[in-house]
């Protein structure tokens, strides 16, 4: 099947926006990967801007549907929901070499400078964490973590602690950090 112009457009400026970053990220570059006119580019984005919050929409799409194969999974218990889906999302880390949440590097790099992508980028790192939350909530009713556990803090902070790690493990080039993080997340979190 071949991918729509605007569709070749944000698949290639996700890799690169993972790469290089918005700052470093040209248009021209962009243009000259996918072998599309400047025309084009601008028939589908207002500017710079405006694409690169689109290929943020199109990341949060990838990160739904993954959050929704894990932590819909009735098969396994809500932890080992959780535990899968940052599994999966190591293993993508590791196809990528490493390259860390898209998120992660454009937060770092622009929320001191760009109000649009800061309130862009923490929406969905909250929207991702409510998600965590519903499934951490079941594993509390089932008796998986303790009952005195606020879900939602934990599922922020769960949040916080991988995007630290997976800036670790961008920086190492390996996936220790995201190893330790989620291994030491669950044994403190477990009932017991």
């Amino acid at each position: 099947m071949t991918h729509s112009t605007k569709q070749r457009l944000i698949d290639a400026g996700l890799r690169m926006l993972l790469e290089h970053g918005y700052n470093d990220l040209g248009i021209q570059a962009l243009l000259s990967d996918t072998d599309t006119p400047k025309g084009s580019f601008y028939h589908h984005f207002k500017d710079k801007e405006d694409f690169a919050l689109q290929v943020v929409d199109a990341y949060m799409a990838q990160v739904h549907a993954g959050l929704d194969a894990c932590l819909k999974d009735k098969e396994r218990p809500p932890l080992a929901r959780v535990r899968r889906f940052f599994e999966l999302t190591q293993q993508a880390y590791r196809e990528q070499g490493y390259m860390g949440c898209l998120l992660g590097g454009l937060g770092q790099e622009l929320s001191g400078v760009s109000e649009a992508f800061r309130r862009k980028i923490e929406g969905c790192f909250a929207a991702i964490a409510r998600r965590m939350a519903v499934c951490l909530e079941e594993a509390r009713q089932k008796g998986e973590i303790r009952t005195d556990c606020d879900v939602r803090q934990l599922a922020d902070l769960l949040v916080d602690c991988w995007e630290g790690a997976a800036l670790r493990s961008r920086l190492r080039r390996n996936p220790a950090s995201l190893n330790a993080m989620i291994d030491f997340y669950i044994r403190s979190v477990a009932a017991g």
